[in-house]
């Protein structure tokens, strides 16, 4: 008889086959039982191929136009049954035994909605690697960044199904809404202070190609919870964009 999945892991993906397969292994690796659904949105590349060498370890999978990302990550975990659930996009990739720790911190407080650890950030055109700014939750804190990091978070499936999962109207920073909704609803998420996954950092990433779209959406969510947008957002955001745009030109060149 089977051993029940602890976590149901959603993969959205769109031509990156060239990373796939090493995401796919990062979950397969995992030391706890987990279920892994692929929604690839109709992929030109080699991603079938992958996805199909992976096919009789996969909970599911297919693969034709969809509604983005969110709409993409939402059917996928309505699909599972295990009681964590999360996502990972198909360029990153979890460390070996994340979904242990992470199971373990949710088991350890049982109010919390989610747990998240530290990521490391894997810049393609250099091979440089460096962490993501995660740090322990905080209200104040989260308003003025981004402070849990997507790819290291699993979240309480009933959590995630109170708040209704991702907004599916967000492009950019639909991870930055989730935080603050399951925030607002539940309580403080819980920081482990250990790597649990690693990011990719490459050219096509949304986040390196609409960076304007990105704050103004992260802008919006925080006067939505916070209130109000402190100072920082207003005084970075035209720096952030013109910096990262260079960055891409010359990467490009």
């Amino acid at each position: 008889m089977a051993t029940a999945a602890v976590a149901t892991i959603a993969i959205p993906s769109y031509n990156q086959g060239r990373f796939l397969e090493q995401t796919l292994t990062s979950l397969f690796e995992q030391e706890l039982p987990i279920e892994v659904i692929v929604a690839d949105a109709g992929s030109t590349d080699n991603s079938l191929q992958v996805i199909e060498r992976f096919a009789d370890r996969l909970a599911g999978w297919r693969s034709h136009p969809d509604d983005g990302q969110a709409a993409a990550i939402n059917e996928s975990i309505a699909r599972g049954r295990a009681p964590y659930v999360g996502w990972l996009n198909s360029d990153d990739r979890l460390m070996p035994g994340a979904i242990a720790r992470l199971v373990a911190a949710l088991e350890q407080h049982p109010d919390a909605p989610a747990a998240y650890g530290k990521v490391w950030n894997y810049v393609e055109a250099t091979g440089a690697q460096k962490p993501v700014w995660v740090e322990p939750f905080d209200e104040r804190r989260l308003a003025l960044r981004c402070i849990v990091s997507q790819p290291g978070t699993l979240i309480r499936r009933s959590a995630w199904e109170t708040t209704g999962g991702l907004d599916q109207t967000l492009h950019m920073a639909l991870d930055y809404d989730l935080w603050w909704r399951l925030y607002k609803s539940f309580g403080p998420l819980i920081f482990v202070d250990d790597f649990v996954a690693m990011n990719r950092d490459h050219a096509d990433t949304k986040t390196n190609t609409r960076r304007a779209l990105h704050y103004r959406e992260a802008m919006r969510i925080v006067r939505k919870y916070h209130g109000h947008v402190p100072l920082k957002w207003w005084l970075l955001q035209p720096y952030a964009v013109w910096w990262r745009a260079a960055a891409n030109k010359l990467h490009s060149a």
